[in-house]
């Protein structure tokens, strides 16, 4: 190539395909450089198959409690290849090209200013976009490697439903997963040494925990894997259970003395940035401490030529905030802007019941109060006999929204009102003066809302006024009487 590129992408996940489809669109001369394939995590590991896979289990608890029916796990995973395939097109490399996105498929390392090489060819760009994003970490517990484990990326291998499952973790994956594994018919077990969802309202984190454990799932907090080992008796000839699932094979010892079984242990412990083999220190790119690609506001690294977006940096690892945040770093970029990405960060976690969460969750000053509505009395929760849930806002000064929790059916759904609420920095009145349709989930979103603007109509200064008003209001309608209209 004789000419510099006008921007370099380095990864093909979603950050890289929005980014890239924005400078292309912006005029750039645009080439992606991806070593595996394009669509990421979230089309082959992670968004799509997990919700393929919730939506199966949610089926299988329906099928089993009206005719007793059992799942099929192979038609399953055929279901969730079939879903990947139907999506992959949008993320493929022909549909990139056709997008003005010149698409190279190999190993790209950093050399010089300017500079990188993509498996031996050197390519010169002005500008590059980091997306290399994140793979699950492992902690460091003395056998697990050596007894072997699953993860969010590879669990989708597995050649049969595991009879016992382990899951090493309290978040979001952990939750998901153990919930849709407990509900095929595996023996779920999750060990979470913070609790369940730790991040999230204490309350919804208990709504979750409770339906969890009537799905059959055994759920130990405050306590942590010590040791793992294999089982020797599970490796002797023939010894297989009776329904032809291998017999246990790992044994996991908890730091309080448990003691844990399980055909497959899955681990859910976060995730590390991928940047290793990238040759950052070339080009100057700071890293924190665990390899994140520091970025600016507006999504600039320590070298101003280079950007980065998505899991690979500081910022939450979410597939929507890789999108928006890639889409701001490639335009400025390549306008010379200097857009900053918004702090108002959704995130949903896919149990039944769903937990939906923005901005502030919990009021931990003076100055912040909440308002909760519960899905016991609201309406369309009620008719469907759904009304494990609630919607709960943070309030701050003036009624001013900062966050909120929403927890029940679709919940996510419903989260998108409550982020633009947050994001234009709206009141409860003004959320509360918008007409909603009837009946629906989002009431209780609403109803918190008017219970909030309502409340001040019961101070004093406010019913003076509003007594003073009707006052003068009768006193017209005495001295001037309506008169019929012509």
């Amino acid at each position: 190539m004789d000419h510099p590129i006008d921007l370099l992408v380095i990864g093909g996940g979603t950050a890289g395909i929005v980014g890239a489809k924005t400078a292309a669109r912006l005029g750039a001369s645009t080439v992606l450089v991806e070593a595996h394939r394009t669509g990421g995590d979230c089309l082959w590991t992670g968004c799509i198959p997990s919700k393929t896979l919730l939506s199966a289990a949610a089926q299988a608890v329906s099928a089993r409690d009206s005719s007793g029916a059992e799942p099929d796990f192979s038609q399953i995973q055929d279901r969730i290849r079939a879903t990947i395939q139907t999506i992959e097109p949008e993320d493929s490399p022909e549909a990139l090209e056709r997008a003005g996105v010149s698409v190279r498929k190999g190993t790209a390392r950093f050399t010089a200013p300017n500079e990188a090489e993509v498996d031996g060819q050197k390519l010169r760009f002005r500008q590059a976009l980091i997306v290399t994003g994140s793979s699950p970490a492992a902690p460091p517990i003395p056998g697990l490697v050596d007894a072997g484990f699953v993860t969010s990326e590879t669990i989708w291998d597995l050649p049969e439903l595991p009879q016992r499952l382990v899951v090493i973790g309290g978040g979001p994956i952990a939750c998901e997963l153990g919930q849709a594994f407990a509900r095929l018919g595996s023996q779920v077990s999750i060990l979470a040494r913070s609790g369940l969802l730790p991040k999230e309202d204490p309350e919804a984190s208990a709504l979750v925990r409770a339906s969890l454990k009537r799905d059959g799932v055994t759920v130990i907090i405050d306590d942590e894997p010590q040791q793992v080992r294999r089982n020797p008796a599970a490796e002797s000839p023939g010894d297989s259970n009776p329904g032809g699932r291998s017999s246990i094979s790992t044994v996991i010892t908890t730091k309080a003395g448990r003691e844990l079984e399980a055909d497959v242990v899955l681990v859910a412990t976060g995730r590390t940035a991928r940047t290793a083999g990238l040759g950052l220190e070339s080009i100057s790119v700071d890293c924190d401490d665990a390899g994140q690609v520091l970025v600016d506001g507006s999504m600039r690294t320590s070298n101003t030529s280079i950007w980065a977006a998505g899991d690979v940096t500081q910022h939450a690892k979410f597939t929507h905030l890789a999108g928006v945040h890639a889409s701001t770093a490639a335009s400025n970029a390549v306008l010379g802007l200097r857009r900053t990405v918004s702090s108002t960060v959704p995130r949903i976690t896919y149990t039944s019941p769903e937990v939906a969460a923005v901005g502030v969750t919990e009021a931990s000053i003076p100055e912040m109060t909440t308002s909760t509505v519960s899905l016991e009395n609201t309406d369309r929760a009620i008719a469907q006999g759904t009304t494990e849930g609630f919607a709960r806002l943070v309030i701050g000064k003036r009624g001013r929204i900062l966050g909120g929790t929403i927890v029940g059916p679709r919940a996510g759904e419903s989260l998108g009102e409550l982020s633009l609420a947050v994001e234009q920095k709206l009141t409860t009145r003004q959320l509360a003066g918008v007409t909603h349709a009837y009946p629906t989930y989002s009431d209780a979103l609403w109803n918190a809302a008017v219970a909030h603007a309502s409340s001040g109509l019961s101070s004093p200064a406010v019913k003076t006024a509003t007594s003073a008003l009707a006052a003068i209001t009768r006193f017209r309608h005495r001295t001037h009487p309506a008169q019929r209209s012509a």
